[in-house]
């Protein structure tokens, strides 16, 4: 019986174009079977052909042929040496502060994923870590951030929900003069459209559950590294935190995976479409977009970027706007998620951010008045109706 570890015939894939190895992924299928879907290895333990011989499995906390799968999978998209799937986004980026000891310092994103800010409320506090919220959209600010015990910088770009984006390639080099692990944030944009570790980052994270599963239909994160150090750091805490993905999660997201390149591109053409229309309507006040040619980091994003996303936010005129807008869409659908084939369309100061104390979200622009939509994949002209409709 082959080894099922030999993938020596499946990964030559240097040449190929990222929608290939999107469809295709690491393995391209199942080495031991021939299986063209990769199968799920519904299974906790692995049978022993001997003491000390086995087909390269045990247990499935551990490692499993199907998260296996997608760990080498995002791996290879992200360009890194290793990919670590996890049970959920936050658990991804529990993963990644993981190297942080007590007495470090972190410097993360001002504008923020809710989750994401209650971590280092609660949890660096706990473990005396300290803790910067920098707009990291201004080099200067990050320059004058840096203390002798910072340790990493957690990047959202573009953040979550007021689409600042931070130049990657910049932040690394600064970091890496003084010994700063770079952490980016990289779910809304997926690899499809930007890759953190060839622009210099040291870790990427996903909250897997949005793009690049896509469907709505599961719970999964990722981790990928470019150092072999932080991979043992990072396959430390899935192991003993246990918090591994299951075996149909994983199949789930690599099927996702499979159409990652004809959403996202629906996505782009869709977002852009819904921005512009948003913002000649005579109730909205601000629209929130990477892809407009006026956004302050604009020239970042093209030379970091190879598209826009399927995300933006608005402010309307009126809180009794906002809350018209989320009562009355019929084909939006009002949730609290993101990155799904259907549009989504929600409340971040109380859905999403009600984490944040309500100074720090108004300076920041999370307002009564502010609207965040995931686009879908969905008609445009009928999402445009339907906000057409919500916002009469």
């Amino acid at each position: 019986m082959r080894n099922f570890k030999d993938y020596s015939e499946y990964d030559k894939k240097e040449n190929w174009k990222v929608g290939s190895k999107l469809v295709h992924g690491a393995a391209g299928g199942d080495p031991l079977t021939g299986s063209v879907s990769f199968p799920i290895y519904q299974t906790a333990t692995f049978r022993f052909r001997a003491l000390g011989d086995s087909l390269g499995f045990d247990y499935t906390r551990c490692q499993n042929p199907t998260i296996e799968e997608l760990e080498r999978t995002i791996a290879m998209l992200e360009e890194g040496t290793e990919g670590f799937a996890l049970s959920s986004g936050m658990a991804a980026v529990m993963c990644a502060f993981s190297i942080l000891k007590p007495g470090d310092h972190i410097i993360l994103s001002d504008d923020i994923y809710g989750g994401t800010y209650e971590i280092a409320q609660t949890v660096f506090v706990d473990n005396n870590i300290e803790k910067t919220f920098v707009d990291l959209s201004d080099l200067n600010k990050f320059k004058a951030s840096i203390k002798p015990n910072t340790k990493m910088v957690f990047i959202e770009t573009p953040t979550n929900p007021m689409m600042k984006v931070a130049d990657i390639a910049e932040i690394s080099k600064i970091a890496k003069e003084k010994g700063i692990v770079v952490a980016v944030d990289n779910t809304l944009l997926t690899p499809y459209y930007q890759k953190p570790l060839t622009l210099g980052a040291d870790i990427v994270v996903h909250s897997a559950t949005k793009y690049l599963e896509g469907h709505n239909d599961t719970i999964a994160g990722l981790v990928v590294v470019k150092d072999e150090k932080l991979g043992q750091a990072m396959r430390n805490f899935l192991k003993y935190q246990g918090a591994c993905l299951a075996p149909l999660n994983a199949w789930l997201t690599l099927r996702g995976i499979k159409t990652l390149e004809v959403r996202m591109q629906r996505h782009n053409e869709n977002t852009m479409k819904v921005a512009k229309w948003l913002r000649n309507h005579p109730k909205v006040k601000k629209v929130y977009y990477i892809g407009f040619e006026d956004h302050p980091n604009y020239e970042v994003t093209k030379k970091q970027c190879t598209g826009f996303g399927g995300m933006l936010s608005f402010e309307v005129d009126s809180k009794e706007t906002a809350l018209k807008v989320i009562e009355k869409v019929k084909m939006i659908v009002f949730a609290g998620s993101l990155g799904g084939v259907e549009s989504l369309i929600t409340y971040p100061m109380i859905v999403t951010h009600h984490e944040v104390p309500e100074d720090v979200r108004e300076a920041l622009g999370i307002n009564e008045r502010f609207l965040r939509l995931s686009v879908g994949i969905e008609d445009a002209d009928d999402i445009i109706a339907d906000l057409e409709q919500a916002l009469k």
